[in-house]
């Protein structure tokens, strides 16, 4: 899900690296009064990238297209390359940017024109602008979760809010990966933005006054500080997803939450790459991404809520991966505008 990093050289040659899921790699076949769907085609993403092999082989059977997919790091890192390679594109979709990216390669021009009808409840994740050229597969929160075991056994209400973690009962209880490290991080910073405006500087300070840890990573925070992470943390508040408690369920009851109130939506969005040398297999695949199959998989696969209502997800996310219903948020053309400014803002108030 997002991290934002540097570029550099390496990072391009980095693009070289592909893996195919299928056989040999068959060129695209194409004609010059229609495309022909079939042959190869490249799909750029994310490292998180996954799913089951026997539903892409299924696909790859049906369809006649040899996907081959080429990771390009993280959200962050997979944004800057595809715009950078965007007048040589190293493949012909890409799927991995989200809400809070989508604004450069939009207005760069990295993606070509293609809206598929949309599976019934997806049009709610459709970008307000560019909406005909990124199409909605995925969605996620970012929330605050808490450790309900620990909290019953030290006779101390939960958190409800954000307003709440800078609250003296939860002194020196909550772990954040950091915003310029981490892709939650991110978020949990833009959720600030959007409930305290211009004054999420100063919430930041009573936050670290009250003695919020902040380290590199989720896995760092989650696996590392938290109480319920399976190590020896001693953190019982996090910064995860809305998701989480379903991975903490034992004998029909989960020992964690997300507090809904701090919530950041995510949604991670699939198009065709602008000069692709496959578009109609391209379409083809972000056809497939929507479908009943691969949107009834993501939950498992990748660990995240498919954007068609028409699917229902697995029994645990059902009872216990509750989604907000009001997510906070903050625009992407605003995201983009203030990214830079926000995180060096960030990282002046948290190494001081």
């Amino acid at each position: 899900m997002l991290r934002i990093s540097a570029l550099s050289t390496a990072l391009l040659l980095a693009l070289t690296g592909c893996s195919t899921i299928g056989g040999d790699d068959p060129e695209p076949t194409a004609s010059d009064s229609g495309r022909e769907v079939g042959g190869q085609v490249v799909l750029v993403t994310h490292d998180s990238f996954n799913l089951p092999k026997k539903l892409v082989r299924s696909f790859e059977q049906e369809s006649g297209i040899d996907l081959v997919t080429r990771a390009a790091g993280d959200a962050g890192t997979l944004t800057a390359k595809l715009s950078l390679t965007k007048d040589d594109p190293t493949g012909d979709l890409a799927f991995g940017v989200d809400n809070t990216f989508a604004s450069r390669p939009l207005d760069e021009g990295v993606f070509a024109a293609y809206a598929p009808t949309l599976p019934t409840g997806a049009e709610q994740y459709a970008l307000d602008e560019g909406a005909g050229e990124l199409t909605p597969i995925d969605v996620g929160n970012v929330c605050v979760n808490v450790d309900t075991t620990w909290f019953d056994d030290e006779g101390i209400t939960p958190p409800q809010t954000l307003d709440d973690l800078a609250d003296p009962t939860y002194r020196d209880l909550f772990v954040t990966p950091g915003a310029s490290t981490s892709s939650p991080g991110m978020a949990f910073l833009l959720a600030t933005i959007a409930e305290y405006g211009d004054e999420w500087p100063s919430y930041w300070q009573d936050l670290l006054a009250n003695g919020t840890k902040v380290v590199d990573g989720w896995e760092d925070a989650y696996y590392g500080d938290f109480t319920q992470g399976g190590g020896k943390g001693t953190r019982p508040i996090v910064v995860s997803y809305d998701s989480s408690p379903a991975f903490t369920v034992k004998d029909g009851a989960s020992s964690t939450a997300a507090l809904l109130d701090t919530c950041f939506r995510q949604v991670e969005y699939a198009g065709v790459l602008s000069g692709a040398a496959n578009p109609a297999g391209a379409e083809k695949v972000i056809d497939w991404l929507l479908s009943d199959e691969v949107q009834a998989a993501l939950p498992t696969a990748m660990y995240v809520f498919p954007v068609s209502a028409a699917v229902e997800v697995p029994a645990d996310w059902a009872e216990f991966a509750v989604q907000p219903t009001e997510p906070l948020s903050v625009s992407p053309a605003d995201i983009a505008a203030n990214r830079e400014q926000w995180l060096s803002e960030w990282t002046d108030l948290v190494t001081r």
